[in-house]
Parts: structure tokens; C-alpha cells; sequence
């Protein structure tokens, strides 16, 4: 057997094992019997799709030329205009259903934003009896100080706790029960590779304003899928659903990116995160009249020239600042677009954000 036929078998084998859903679609491009499928073209399609699924190589980026269908799209994305880096963008009406997205299936850095995820797959434990919110959980490191989780689950959401955040995913079992838990909720464009302090320790090693690697990342639209499931109680029991809501509710970090843009009575309840190059903020809020909003924000680059941007310690900061702003516009104009889209007069009645 050559070398491209083994390469093929093992591909397919690992995708079975590890991405059952996956793996069917590598099965549906397999040649069967009497296809005339030369194996090298058969290995070239299986390493595709191994590679595509897997993540195991930094991409450069396709085009980002898309048409947009309705007018509140084509305003979010002139204002997610990508000349000085990719910005992605999904939301969605949790009353009629209504999405917007830009860029939406683009792949981009988690940062902490990947912390709902990681509460989601513990308080998913805490629902099947694995473990309880008064658990006891040690902070990483020698003499790290021991919390209950849900402790633990406050600080990581609300302060973006990067130690708590290791601690709880060390007690789930680490990113691949996180991407298991993601994958079993249908959520599939989404990869956890690395704990917090590894994905700082290497930050920087790829520019995500200029490329796309999957580790670590996942697309506006599965996190904003991810929200709006757990507003909605599609994984979560009540009472685990209230313990993520209310530390979502009470983050603190972030102040100019989504709730800069929206007034006290939206109900702001959302999570930040911030790397080197990138900056995102994924969130729900209400408009005036009741309608629920999950929303996915990612910003990249913002900066004319990253190389400018590497070696001067003020563009640097105003590069951070465009990002944040670039959140705050798109935010301001999603609540916006929204508000003016219910013209009927209705007030929708939504779940509450608040404790039970």
C-alpha cells in the first residue's frame, strides 16, 4: 500500500473514531465500487476533508466578497468592513427567528469567549449528577487555593478568571469533552485544542487578521447558536441555566465593546474575550419592545500595518481601540435594526435573566 492510500485510511479512521457525523460526510465522497476514482485523487479528497475538520494546518483566507439580502446585513457589514481585518458577525431574533450574519461561518480565536462553553459543559455535568456547584476545585499551580465550582464559574464569566477557567475545564475532562459536549448539541464549527494558559502562553504565533486556523476557534455562528440555545433551556436545566445567565449578566470586563452601545434596559448578558490581534464579545440583550437578541461579535487586526503595529506600543493601543469599537458600532447597530424590524406594535414576552 503507498504511502497516499495509508495517509487515506488513517484519515478516515481517526475521523471515525473522533467525528462520527464527519466521517459519514467522508464516506458519501469515497468512491464505490466501479467508480473509476484514481486513488490519488481519492487520498487528495481524504486528507481535504481531514484537514478541514481537524484543523491541522494554518489556512490563508479565501475570498471575503459576499451579497447580502436585506438592509440591516448590508449595514452591519459595511461596518464590518475587513480592509484592515476580518470581522465576523452573527445574530439572531430569538422571537421570529430572523438572523443576520457577516462572515458567519468564518473561522476565528475563541479567547475567553470559549469560557461559556466550558460552564456549559460543567453545569451539563452538575445536571447529570457528575459533580455539584459546591464541588471543590483547586486553582492550577502549587499552592493554588481550592473554590467550590460555583465560584469558580462566577469569576471565570464575570472577571474572565483565566485560573478558575483551567480549573474547571481540568474537571471536565479537558477540551475534548468540551468539543464533545459542543458536537453532541449540534454545535460543530467549534474547537477547543489548549487550556487558557497555553493559548496565552502562545498567543501571537498567527495573525488571525490574515489567516485562518481553527484551533482554538470557532464561528460567530455556533456561538451565537450556543447562546441562544441556553437562553432557550435547549441543554440546560433551569437552575443551571439561572447560575450562567447571572454570571454572564454581571460580567465586568469589556466596558467599551457591547455595553457601551446599549442602554441599562436591554439587559446586557455576555462574555468577552481578548488576544493579542483579536477582540470579541458574544452576548444576549432585549430591544424596547421585548425581542431577545443572541448575538456573536469576532474583530481582527484593525491595524494598517501589523508589522507597525508589532513594534510601537501606541499603535498597538489604538489598534485595541478600533476593535472595541468596531464591537460598540455593530452592537448599537443590531439593536437598532431589530427595534426598527418590529413595527407590528407586539410586545414579545421573553425569559428573565434573573436568579430562580
Amino acid at each position: 500500500m503507498g504511502l497516499k492510500n495509508i495517509g487515506s485510511v488513517l484519515a478516515a479512521g481517526l475521523m471515525a473514531l473522533a467525528f462520527p457525523a464527519q466521517a459519514q460526510q467522508i464516506q458519501s465522497v469515497a468512491p464505490t465500487v466501479g467508480e473509476q476514482v484514481s486513488a490519488g485523487a481519492a487520498a487528495t479528497e481524504y486528507e481535504s476533508l481531514f484537514d478541514s475538520m481537524l484543523g491541522t494546518e494554518v489556512r490563508p483566507l479565501e475570498t471575503m466578497e459576499a451579497t447580502y439580502d436585506s438592509d440591516l446585513t448590508r449595514r452591519i457589514a459595511r461596518l464590518a468592513d475587513a480592509s484592515q481585518g476580518r470581522i465576523g458577525v452573527y445574530a439572531i431574533d430569538l422571537s421570529s427567528g430572523e438572523e443576520v450574519g457577516v462572515m458567519a461561518d468564518q473561522w476565528f480565536p475563541l479567547a475567553s469567549t470559549s469560557k461559556v462553553a466550558i460552564a456549559a459543559t460543567y453545569l451539563a455535568g452538575v445536571d447529570q449528577g457528575k459533580w455539584t456547584l459546591s464541588s471543590e476545585w483547586r486553582l492550577p499551580g502549587r499552592g493554588g487555593a481550592t473554590l467550590p465550582a460555583r465560584r469558580h464559574l462566577e469569576l471565570m464569566i464575570s472577571k474572565s478568571c483565566n485560573d478558575c477557567t483551567d480549573a474547571l475545564l481540568n474537571a471536565v475532562g479537558g477540551p475534548a469533552a468540551v468539543n464533545r459536549w459542543m458536537r453532541e448539541a449540534g454545535l460543530t464549527e467549534f474547537m477547543l485544542t489548549r487550556d487558557i494558559a497555553t493559548l496565552i502562553r502562545e498567543d501571537g504565533r498567527s495573525d488571525p487578521a490574515t489567516s485562518i486556523d481553527v484551533n482554538d476557534s470557532a464561528t460567530p455562528r455556533a456561538m451565537g447558536q450556543l447562546l441562544a440555545g441556553i437562553y432557550q433551556g435547549k441543554w440546560l436545566s433551569s437552575s443551571s441555566r439561572s447560575v450562567l445567565m447571572s454570571a454572564m449578566f454581571a460580567t465586568t470586563t469589556g466596558k467599551n465593546r457591547m455595553s457601551a452601545a446599549l442602554p441599562g434596559s436591554a439587559n446586557l448578558a455576555h462574555k468577552t474575550g481578548t488576544l493579542s490581534r483579536t477582540a470579541s464579545d458574544i452576548g444576549l440583550f432585549q430591544t424596547a419592545d421585548g425581542r431577545t437578541i443572541a448575538a456573536a461579535i469576532y474583530v481582527t487586526g484593525q491595524s494598517p500595518s501589523m508589522a507597525y503595529e508589532n513594534g510601537n506600543r501606541s499603535a498597538k493601543l489604538e489598534a485595541r481601540r478600533k476593535r472595541d469599537m468596531r464591537i460598540n458600532s455593530i452592537t448599537g447597530a443590531l439593536y437598532e435594526g431589530f427595534q426598527r424590524r418590529a413595527n407590528d406594535g407586539r410586545v414579545w414576552a421573553n425569559a428573565t435573566y434573573g436568579g430562580e
